[in-house]
């Protein structure tokens, strides 16, 4: 079974999308109308009004005017029969980020209102939450069943877990009953998504915002926050903490609130995002503005500080050849493209200078050729990397490494069937420096021979294993599933 990670829990200040869960652990249908009331109802002009004046922006990574959706899905439906659906995506393939899970464990009401005031406003016919965990996809079930009837309109979908299946039209095909991959077309949701139909698309948080617009009125909602930037965000720390916070507050004083500090650099955006130094992290807002003068994006709100004892480059090269691995397949800068840049990051990391020196032409020969936008973001991700920690990965192509190991600071899903570090007996000399180099993975027996011929290499330690297998003398090692 895999292992689904609960979210732990934060505020700065009096949560909006959080409140009420320090009484309970979830909010029913009674704890939900309790603490929020009852939900008012807004005519399609209204609920555009409302979006426009609370400055409401898609949650999920763009940071699109919520207002311009609808009015594109007006538009479009006005051409056309008049019929419309509307998507949530609760759909999380970043390992680093929890919100939305957050929100759907805990509040699933406060997004289904989001939802339904949505729908009602564009006369949706069909409301669908993709999800992709079972606890998820549990919540929601009991949610919708707590409403009572629907009509039939208001469903939950279940989706591979990948990380590609939270792009708009993998989300949108799934859905549908096709595959839940990127289309690779340049069509809007607004003019056809599910079945076919004009949808409005958008993400959990973006939902819960509307409904705590709605209630709240645009005046109180922006009560909160920065003038330009109204409200408050969901942040996703360490890939553990989901913490809500006004915009404008200083990133350091959330990181201080989750235990942590900018360490040796933040990332920021997630495994799509960018990397801020720790200088540049100690002066950054929870701010679009803030982040977008240092030439990076909140994303999707994940923020990860790295901790000074983990090795840079290899929580780096790990997470490039899991986002390889988690292409969709479907053109050649996934297929082949980011497997080839995985392999020279691994292999610098391993102590092949010229390795390093074809990053560089490996990331272009994968941006603005993707059927989506993965291998851009996996380019992005590590073009940054390197240009906030180049001593660690010189030191690395050079051959010493920087003698810290790789903790797994940057989360991946656990793997269920690691592959192994074999020792071929008939080669093996004794020299020892495999466990120099892995000494997590490999223990020498009395005689300085390793004690296990098989060894498991969880993913977090497989740069290292390949640099064991390159520095062995004797050529008696090799990486297997």
């Amino acid at each position: 079974m895999t292992y689904e990670p609960q979210p732990n829990l934060g505020s700065v200040g009096p949560p909006r999308l959080l409140a009420g869960l320090d009484a309970a652990p979830r909010l029913d249908r009674v704890g939900h109308l309790t603490q929020h009331g009852s939900l008012p109802h807004h005519r399609p002009d209204e609920l555009v009004a409302l979006a426009e004046n609370t400055d409401l922006r898609g949650r999920g990574g763009a940071g699109f005017p919520f207002a311009r959706k609808l009015q594109a899905v007006l538009r479009s439906a006005a051409a056309r029969d008049g019929r419309t659906a509307v998507v949530v995506n609760g759909s999380e393939g970043e390992p680093s980020c929890l919100k939305d899970t957050a929100l759907l464990l805990r509040v699933p009401h406060l997004v289904l209102d989001g939802a339904m005031l949505a729908a009602d406003a564009l006369g949706a016919e069909q409301v669908v939450i993709g999800v992709t965990r079972n606890d998820v996809e549990a919540s929601v079930r009991e949610a919708i069943a707590e409403r009572g009837p629907t009509g039939g309109r208001l469903r939950v979908g279940r989706l591979p877990e990948r990380f590609v299946t939270g792009e708009g039209s993998a989300m949108v095909r799934g859905l549908s009953g096709g595959p839940a991959l990127p289309s690779g077309q340049r069509v809007r949701t607004s003019e056809r998504g599910l079945s076919g139909l004009p949808t409005l698309l958008s993400n959990t948080e973006t939902f819960a915002q509307l409904a705590v617009a709605a209630r709240l009125g645009a005046l109180e909602y922006r009560a909160a926050g920065l003038p330009a930037e109204p409200g408050t965000t969901l942040l996703t720390v360490g890939g553990r903490t989901v913490v809500e916070t006004p915009t404008g507050v200083p990133l350091p004083y959330v990181l201080q609130l989750c235990g942590s500090d900018p360490g040796q650099g933040v990332l920021v955006g997630g495994y799509h995002g960018m990397w801020l130094t720790p200088r540049t992290a100690r002066a950054a807002l929870v701010s679009r503005q803030s982040l977008a003068s240092f030439d990076a994006v909140l994303g999707a709100g994940a923020v990860l500080p790295l901790p000074e004892d983990t090795c840079p480059a290899g929580e780096v090269a790990r997470v490039a050849r899991w986002m390889a691995d988690e292409s969709a397949g479907q053109c050649g800068p996934c297929v082949r493209g980011l497997p080839a840049l995985a392999d020279v990051l691994e292999a610098a990391v391993g102590g092949d200078r010229r390795a390093l020196e074809d990053v560089e032409a490996r990331m272009r020969a994968v941006r603005r050729r993707g059927a989506c936008s993965h291998p851009d973001g996996t380019a992005r991700f590590v073009a940054s990397a390197l240009a906030v920690f180049p001593d660690e990965f010189h030191d690395h192509a050079r051959g010493p490494g920087c003698g810290r190991r790789v903790l797994g600071a940057l989360p991946l899903p656990d793997d269920d069937s690691p592959e192994q570090l074999v020792v071929d007996w008939t080669l093996c000399r004794g020299h020892g420096l495999c466990a120099d180099v892995l000494p997590d993975i490999v223990v020498l027996d009395r005689d300085g021979y390793p004690a296990q011929a098989a060894m498991p290499v969880p993913g977090r330690l497989r740069t290292k294993a390949l640099r064991a297998v390159r520095r062995c003398p004797a050529l008696a090692l090799r990486i297997q599933e």
